[in-house]
């Protein structure tokens, strides 16, 4: 731990600790699963020499998940949080049941925080200005969390100590962090995280932009903005460090789009393109901040099938490709009243070893799980839970998001609904 972060951390780790006192218990009517483990917590990765060396002899398959948006600080979600805590602060444990069982049995698991935490005392604001508890910061951490991106619109709502104090409130949690940056070093450093398995994963995170807020000129590095040609020497110089695999999350797209726009479908296959000695250098794009659920897709995959003037047939896109989530969704929302913005889905894949020296981890099984967020109750929702519980009225639900996660062929690719 730096001495940066000493400081803060002798305050944030017995009150964070007591702000999520006691078990975590859901009034939320539909049963929950017996509680799972919590991962035995990896070393971090470090670096294993030049890419291409190949994997440890005895590497082997992984799963990674991923969520989307956090969005912690409406009054709604706060005075729940607040009720739920066996103590003084607050609990956001509860909210979170519901995945924590898909979350915390992967072997690596992604998350998307979308506000910057303020001091203890708060205040907790909700839009358009957020400001969560660092509470939340060990819930995260509780549920099964490994990394979470930063770099959002709102990185900026509490200026640049905002970015440092969410920063600090992770670091104190023990949970891994990219997009946002306390100096250079930090900002342009990835997340290197190793699975269980032996891989060596690296998450970059870019933002469109910061809204209203600009990025200072004198802190550039305070978050990360979306930029082809960065990120892919970004993900270049994660690999050169050891990465076996190059997560990107992009924070993109206009707000309740359900469809990726242009120029996100352009950034895709330009990421998703690029190559260093005939490897992808990116494994996997997932994307929010569209609060809603977007499809996931094959992106620069072999053509094997032609129209009968000789052209290529996009219809007929299959094999090998980098799958892109344009958008997972908000798994944890606030006041929307509209109902794609209660929709998410988690991703989960699993990346198996090449079979030669310096040869890419493919993704050999992908699904998405489909989530809702209940307003009333403020919990997340294990769709297909709930409907197995006898709750129907989530099979619309479920059907709506499978459409709109499908619209773009992904389930010709492989990609099924899991649980």
């Amino acid at each position: 731990m730096s001495a940066r972060t000493r400081y803060p951390a002798v305050a944030l780790v017995a009150a964070l600790a007591a702000g999520c006192g006691g078990p975590p218990m859901s009034p939320h009517p539909i049963p929950h699963p017996a509680p799972y483990p919590v991962r035995k917590p990896l070393a971090k990765a470090q670096p294993r020499g030049p890419a291409g060396a190949g994997p440890a002899k005895d590497a082997r398959p992984f799963t990674l998940v991923a969520s989307g948006d956090i969005i912690p600080s409406s009054p709604d979600v706060l005075r729940t949080a607040r009720r739920d805590a066996a103590g003084p602060g607050y609990d956001f444990r509860p909210m979170l049941s519901e995945v924590q069982p898909i979350v915390s049995r992967a072997d690596l698991a992604l998350c998307h925080l979308n506000a910057p935490l303020g001091p203890l005392s708060g205040p907790f604001t909700g839009y358009p200005v957020y400001q969560a508890p660092p509470q939340l910061a060990t819930a995260l951490k509780a549920t099964g969390y490994d990394s979470c991106s930063t770099a959002s619109n709102h990185v900026l709502d509490q200026g640049v100590p905002g970015v440092s104090r969410t920063l600090e409130a992770m670091d104190t949690v023990g949970l891994r962090h990219v997009g946002s940056g306390r100096d250079a070093a930090e900002g342009m450093r990835p997340a290197l995280l190793r699975a269980e398995g032996g891989a060596k994963v690296a998450q970059l995170a870019y933002t469109y932009g910061t809204d209203q807020k600009r990025r200072p000129a004198s802190a550039p590095w305070t978050v990360n903005l979306l930029n082809v040609q960065k990120i892919i020497a970004d993900a270049r110089a994660a690999r050169r460090a050891g990465a076996d695999v190059v997560v990107v999350s992009p924070h993109w797209g206009p707000e309740y789009r359900t469809a990726p726009t242009k120029e996100q479908l352009t950034l895709a296959r330009a990421l998703t393109a690029s190559q260093t000695n005939g490897r992808p250098d990116i494994d996997l794009i997932l994307g929010t901040h569209a609060h809603t659920p977007q499809p996931y897709e094959k992106v620069n995959g072999t053509w094997v099938g032609r129209t009968r003037d000789g052209r290529r047939n996009e219809a007929d896109m299959r094999g090998s490709g980098t799958w892109v989530a344009y958008g997972l969704g908000d798994l944890m929302g606030g006041g929307t009243r509209d109902e794609r913005g209660k929709m998410s889905t988690t991703a989960r894949f699993t990346f198996t070893p090449p079979t030669r020296p310096g040869g890419r981890w493919e993704i050999t099984k992908a699904q998405f799980i489909p989530f809702w967020w209940d307003a009333q109750e403020h919990r997340v929702v294990n769709v297909t839970r709930a409907i197995k519980a006898g709750w129907s009225d989530f099979k619309p639900i479920r059907r709506r998001i499978r459409q709109m996660v499908l619209s773009r062929g992904a389930g010709e690719d492989g990609l099924t609904m899991g649980r």
